[in-house]
């Protein structure tokens, strides 16, 4: 029974693999667009990366700028390029897998904030993550447990729990995993990271009420997979029990990591938004765009 079961999911990644070897990459970069230091700037780079400006600093979430993971084919470019972004403070990595922990991404983000400012980035991980970026040329790496946050700059950055797994190989099931919340005295934005629909959505809106949420709607079939990623609906959900503003969604579109077709994700997301009435207030945002948000603004 169990090599029949290897053999099928050995199948359907082979599948994966197939489809997207022949798919025609699309998509192309801009350039960033640099906003005030009262302002909150976020751009979509495409999968789960964003770039962030707020309370005067440069973030980017889960950077992954490859062209292939592994044997998987990006199907759409990233929406920036490394070398556009402006120097970097701060790099978050919500776990250890491979699609949102880049090596080469975070290598290359950390170099080139170092030739162009003479200073490396901080980078952020979950616990039990910091063996993985230790010689990736960040000069200072902060590990951080579900419900603490650093706290500088006038910046707070709150690592918050998720339901998904944080092992980067088979056996290393010790590694933490999760998203955060950015808060600055004026904006709060929430990266759900990889997860499923749980009831900590409620608890993390009710305790650091974000402002604007960026929740995965991709990679949610086989049904099984909803056992640790959301649906388009779930993600709906969760931005209604957040209690936020705003939402945008990534997790899709950029790599054939499941077995519902690529545009679906979207479709449905925007289909669900129609009839709980909050279409004006999802927001999908093409790879390299930025979305403003004034100063003040809640």
């Amino acid at each position: 029974m169990l090599n029949i079961t290897i053999r099928r999911k050995a199948k359907q990644f082979g599948i994966l693999v197939r489809d997207s070897a022949f798919t025609r990459r699309t998509g192309r970069s801009h350039k960033p667009v640099i906003v005030h230091e009262r302002e909150m700037g976020v751009t979509f780079i495409g999968h789960s990366s964003f770039f962030i400006q707020m309370a005067g600093k440069n973030l980017v979430i889960d950077p992954n700028f490859a062209r292939w993971l592994v044997v998987l084919k990006r199907l759409k470019r990233p929406g920036l390029k490394v070398r556009d972004l402006p120097p970097i403070d701060y790099v978050l990595v919500s776990h250890a897998h491979m699609d949102h922990l880049h090596r080469p991404s975070l290598r290359a983000i950390a170099r080139l904030t170092r030739l162009e400012c003479g200073r490396a980035p901080t980078i952020i991980v979950p616990r039990a993550v910091e063996d993985l970026v230790r010689r990736l040329g960040y000069t200072q790496i902060v590990e951080l447990d579900t419900w603490e946050a650093l706290k500088e700059s006038g910046l707070e950055i709150t690592h918050v729990p998720s339901q998904h797994w944080g092992a980067r190989m088979l056996r290393d099931y010790h590694r933490g995993f999760g998203g955060y919340v950015l808060r600055s005295g004026m904006h709060s934005v929430y990266h759900a990271g990889d997860t499923a629909y749980f009831e900590g959505f409620r608890e993390i809106g009710k305790k650091l009420k974000p402002e604007l949420a960026l929740l995965p709607i991709g990679a949610y079939h086989p049904p099984s997979f909803r056992n640790v990623h959301t649906s388009p609906e779930d993600a709906l959900q969760a931005f209604l029990d957040l209690g936020a503003k705003f939402m945008i969604p990534m997790h899709y579109g950029t790599f054939r990591l499941s077995h519902e077709p690529v545009h679906e994700p979207v479709q449905r997301l925007l289909a669900a938004a129609e009839a709980d009435g909050v279409s004006n207030r999802v927001f999908v945002l093409e790879e390299g765009k930025t979305m403003i948000f004034p100063a003040g603004a809640k």
